[in-house]
């Protein structure tokens, strides 16, 4: 009997010891999401399941190209995920299929060939202004997402973190890398 009351002992030791691990990584550090739908296609399928880092954000800002989480403005009770497109002070235009970015004198065309396809269509929008703290977002499948084009400027209160891996599936288990922009220091 006293084995097994000290199995139980241990067993309760080796929970209480996994929670106080496990519990704050999950709330503060990493947490995991599901990709649902397809305005990140052909990058992210719906299913996709990615971890997404909570931490960094909290350290440095987010930047150009990052795959990001984040609670919807409208209802922040949806999450969705998105690219950053667009930087705080910036302004951001989609002309002739291309995504230009100006920030006083400086422009720059964004060059998107490495993660989108060919024939993909961004519509035309006015120039956007960005104030402090935000952030213009599009889905990767333009045609198909509900993003910065349709509701606006991301405050950056509601970036949750950035997508760091994608585990599942297991064939597409990956780094998320984002892309290489030239910088708005080189004019065009």
């Amino acid at each position: 009997m006293r084995g097994v009351l000290i199995f139980i002992w241990e067993l309760i030791k080796i929970v209480i010891l996994a929670l106080i691990i496990v519990i704050p990584v999950r709330l503060f550090i990493f947490q995991p999401f599901i990709v649902e739908g397809a305005s990140m296609r052909p990058n992210f399928h719906s299913g996709d399941y990615l971890i997404v880092d909570e931490l960094s954000y909290r350290f440095s800002e987010p930047k150009r190209g990052d795959v990001i989480v984040f609670k919807y403005p409208r209802n922040p009770k949806k999450k969705f995920i998105k690219r950053i497109i667009g930087l705080p002070g910036e302004i951001v235009e989609v002309k002739d299929n291309k995504v230009i970015i100006t920030q006083g004198f400086r422009k720059i065309t964004l060059e998107e060939s490495s993660y989108l396809p060919s024939d993909t269509f961004t519509p035309d929008s006015p120039p956007i202004p960005l104030g402090k703290d935000e952030y213009f977002v599009l889905g990767d499948n333009r045609n198909h997402s509900f993003d910065s084009e349709d509701w606006g400027v991301l405050p950056r209160k509601y970036i949750i973190g950035k997508v760091v891996l994608r585990l599942w599936p297991l064939s597409a288990f990956t780094k998320v890398e984002k892309p290489k922009y030239p910088s708005l220091e080189e004019e065009e």
